[in-house]
């Protein structure tokens, strides 16, 4: 969730520490900082401010070859100078950072200001650095033994970077439900929560596991596990480079992201889709024809946008192979108690594949005996590593903190499990055929979509008044409402609800006046006559009405027509969600909206 950097090598630390950081910006967070040392003295500098703003306060920096950097998204303590990462000991000899929740801080605390130890912060990060100088003063041999000893008595997820200023040559770094990634130089080292910060030194990586150490030095690595056990790491190359994550002439990265969905979704379904036999091929899955057929209920669990477009899978695979299906948040799943079926199919989609909540979910299901497979775009990334087998969604790196490409190729990718599921059961061979043309084509349809955005944009600045808005969809596309309506309030902050069409009418419609626009999404498909019903129940109570459609609607029925091209009736949800992004983020510009890195939201969430 918060970004971590470290680096020790025989340059200078300083300007290295803050390229990652500003690499890192797009995770959200809201204060940061740094620490380097040069064996001397700890140089310490943060502040709830940008990187941008902490550049200038570090100025010059110092001549250190080794330190860590943060940023920081709040959750234990407001977003302040003193609760800014790095978090050093009263004698300043040592300074942490650290990602993640320490669920038993509190106790923690309380032991720490009773051995008259003066807590400076509000943080449950702070604890971490006494505690390991604590260790250190008491006779710990090693820094990586004083980690190993308080992490022991730390209960929650973390991520942590540690520099000691008595050993100026080298990092320990440990990881529990919060990523850490090594990266191997040439005489140097580098440490981070996420490959953006990596990828222009080096793309050779090391991807800790949980409840593993690192000791690292310019030219070594070694890891171990909590319980002091050598563990042999295999590094691996990344298929990434700077230029992965550079604006390319784009204002933002939103806006980036949007316009690369036709090339992504091209990536999804490259090698994928066998025209020969109307089917898919998931080799990922490393399951047969006589596994898959053995599969009697699917169970998507995501969070945020992952959860609606889990949906939409969940539609896709119900229709098309004839098996009960459904999609649950995976913040909700494990918290129930639920009953893991043998011949069900559990599916954890996640862009990171760094979610807590969803990761949590996957190792009670792993717990359980449940069979589950991960749909997520990081090669490397816990969710993918933890599950046995899954589809990788090829989105290459989202940047934004409101996922885009990543959501679309999802889609798809549950477009294929479900068209692969159904080809082994009863989906004809020509059913099964138009659907991979369909997919075949989605790029064109989504290019056609991306066409339209000068008319989009026009209904967004008509609309940039509304401080309210419901989205309104209907059986395939309450999904699409739903993410429609998700992507304006993180970007936007404008209150929006999503409902059923019928719905409506069971409650919802008494606020519908002249101040509340409502977005409808209208297919040209059976259910058409009953959509335009919807419309007229709202235009009946003086509500504004913009029609997101595929049909030729009467006139008067809305007061703006987004008018989309017509896809696959199964797969037509996926292109209107393209143009409810286009509205989303127009409506956001308009408004002065800080795009990329929404209040409040962070890209990766490592914590429940």
């Amino acid at each position: 969730m918060c970004g971590i950097v470290g680096y020790v090598g025989g340059e200078q630390a300083t300007p290295i520490l803050l390229e990652g950081l500003h690499r890192l910006e797009y995770r959200g967070y809201d204060s940061a900082g740094l620490a380097v040392t040069d064996g001397d003295t700890l140089h310490v500098t943060k502040a709830a401010v940008r990187v941008a703003e902490l550049r200038d306060r570090v100025g010059e920096g110092h001549a250190a070859t080794t330190g860590i950097a943060h940023t920081r998204w709040a959750t234990h303590g407001e977003p302040t100078d003193t609760n800014a990462h790095p978090h050093t000991d009263a004698g300043r000899r040592v300074a942490v950072v650290h990602n993640g929740m320490i669920e038993n801080a509190g106790e923690l605390r309380t032991e720490l200001l009773a051995a008259g130890v003066a807590l400076a912060s509000d943080t449950d990060t702070e604890v971490l650095a006494h505690l390991i100088a604590g260790q250190l003063e008491g006779g710990a041999p090693s820094l990586e033994e004083a980690v190993r000893r308080v992490l022991t008595r730390v209960d929650g997820a973390y991520g942590i970077a540690v520099v000691d200023v008595t050993r100026p040559r080298e990092l320990v770094v440990a990881k529990d439900g919060s990523p850490i990634v090594l990266g191997i130089g040439d005489g140097e080292m580098f440490v981070a929560s996420d490959l953006a910060a990596l990828v222009r030194h080096t793309q050779r990586v090391i991807y800790l596991d949980d409840g593993e150490l690192a000791t690292i030095s310019a030219g070594d690595y070694r890891t171990s596990t909590l319980g002091a056990n050598r563990t042999a790491k295999t590094a691996t190359t990344v298929d990434l480079t700077e230029e992965d994550y550079q604006l390319g002439g784009f204002a933002n990265y939103m806006h980036k992201e949007i316009h690369e969905q036709p090339e992504a979704v091209r990536r999804a379904v490259l090698g994928r889709l066998d025209e020969r036999f109307s089917t898919a091929r998931l080799g990922g899955l490393h399951l047969d024809a006589r596994e898959l057929r053995s599969i009697q209920s699917v169970k998507v669990l995501g969070c945020g946008s992952a959860y609606y477009a889990g949906e939409i899978g969940a539609n896709l695979i119900e229709e098309w192979a004839r098996i009960p299906a459904d999609a649950e948040p995976a913040s909700e799943f494990r918290y129930r108690n639920p009953v893991i079926a043998p011949d069900a199919l559990y599916i954890a989609v996640s862009q990171s594949g760094e979610t807590k909540d969803t990761l949590a979910a996957v190792q009670e299901l792993k717990r359980k005996g449940g069979r589950v497979i991960g749909v997520v775009n990081a090669p490397g990334s816990a969710i993918a590593r933890e599950c046995d087998s899954g589809v990788f969604l090829h989105a290459g790196p989202e940047v934004s903190v409101a996922s885009t490409k990543a959501v679309t190729n999802m889609a798809v990718c549950f477009a294929m499990l479900g068209l692969l599921l159904g080809r082994v059961r009863d989906l004809s061979v020509s059913r099964g055929g138009g659907i991979v043309s369909a997919l075949d084509a989605l790029p064109q349809r989504i290019g056609e979509v991306l066409a339209l955005e000068d008319r989009i944009a026009g209904v967004a600045e008509r609309f940039s008044w509304a401080v309210r808005m419901f989205f309104v969809g209907r059986v395939w596309y309450w999904p699409a409402a739903r993410e429609g309506a998700q992507k304006l309030k993180e970007i936007s902050y404008i209150h929006a609800e999503a409902y059923q069409a019928a719905e409506l009418k069971h409650g919802p419609l008494a606020l519908i006046d002249g101040g509340m626009p409502s977005v409808v999404l209208v297919a040209d498909d059976e259910l058409l006559a009953k959509n335009i019903s919807t419309l007229e129940q709202i235009k009946a109570r003086g509500g504004p009405v913009i029609a997101v459609t595929s049909a030729d609607l009467p006139d008067g029925l809305a007061d703006e027509v987004i008018r989309l091209p017509r896809s696959h009736p199964e797969l037509d949800p996926i292109v209107f969600t393209i143009a409810l992004q286009l509205f989303a983020y127009h409506l956001a510009v308009g408004l002065g909206k800080e795009i990329d890195k929404p209040r409040n939201l962070a890209k990766s969430v490592t914590v429940e």
